[in-house]
């Protein structure tokens, strides 16, 4: 299972709209990808409740993991949407 460490660039990290639009992105992922925080358990990306939780803010490390077909591609739009800091 291919796994990247992200620094969050977006201004509000993972929080109300970011969070709902990363939420969507990873929905849409023919993988399926889970995100946790350093020490963390991994969540669901598709779930809005379960990254909500995660409490990511700008500047924090986030693992971002991937499993089936096309988890490299997954994985790039991702990393593309959380190191973007406009959204």
């Amino acid at each position: 299972m291919p796994e990247r460490r992200v620094t969050v660039a977006i201004p509000e990290g993972l929080h109300a709209r970011p969070a709902a639009l990363f939420v969507k992105l990873a929905g849409e992922q023919p993988a399926t990808v889970t995100i946790s925080k350093d020490g963390g358990d991994p969540v669901a990306a598709n779930s809005i409740l379960a990254v909500m939780t995660l409490g990511a803010s700008a500047g924090d490390d986030v693992v971002l993991a991937a499993d089936g077909e096309g988890a490299d591609a997954s994985l790039d739009a991702l990393e593309q949407f959380l190191t973007t800091a406009e959204h």
